[in-house]
């Protein structure tokens, strides 16, 4: 496609059938999980296999399509953390939150890792935006002195992966999977201060 050319617009039978694989991919996906049959999907969303093939090559097309709604919402939600919290308050929250959300269906962590050192996977390029606010949440934090200067973006971020692996295989509820978090990011902020 030319520069500044822009995308033809779906026609309206191209589109109800993406917009019902996507239906069918997210109820799947939260009843089976993120490894479920393409073709189960396919056989839901009533369309042949091409049909998904066509719009979605590869699981991880799917998943980053079907994830980007969530994404969107979190994002939104961290700014308006970023806006009303401490700089300390709101990435604490905000890997509360983040770990809460990628676990929400069955194996997501384990794609998102996979995906994170893969930079060609289009869930890498979904999930960037999360690896980008957390660098800004953590850069805020550090220039008010709530965090350590010598933990990365990138560190951390792996470390919310990894938590969310274990919330979905342990099968907390929010409760403890915000402990999980609050223990394990515990080295990532500076100590509280008691001012005389």
């Amino acid at each position: 496609m030319a520069d500044g050319a822009k995308a033809r617009p779906l026609r309206a039978d191209a589109r109800r059938n993406r917009d019902a694989i996507l239906l069918a991919a997210r109820e799947t996906f939260e009843t089976e999980g993120v490894l479920a049959s393409l073709d189960g999907i396919a056989v839901k969303a009533g369309v042949g296999n091409a049909t998904l093939y066509r719009n979605f090559p590869t699981r991880d097309d799917l998943l980053a399509a079907v994830m980007q709604t969530s994404i969107e919402d979190a994002l939104a939600e961290s700014g308006e953390l970023a806006r009303t919290a401490s700089p300390r308050e709101a990435l604490a929250e905000w890997l509360a939150r983040l770990t809460w959300q990628l676990r929400i269906w069955h194996d997501l962590p384990s794609c998102v890792a996979t995906a994170h050192s893969d930079p060609a996977s289009p869930m890498t390029h979904a999930c960037n935006p999360l690896l980008d606010r957390t660098r800004e949440l953590l850069d805020a934090a550090k220039s008010a002195g709530d965090a350590a200067e010598g933990v990365t973006a990138e560190e951390l971020y792996e470390l919310v992966v990894t938590l969310s692996w274990g919330v979905d295989r342990f099968g907390d509820d929010e409760q403890t999977a915000r402990k999980r978090v609050r223990v394990a990011t515990a080295g990532v902020f500076t100590q509280w201060t008691r001012r005389p």
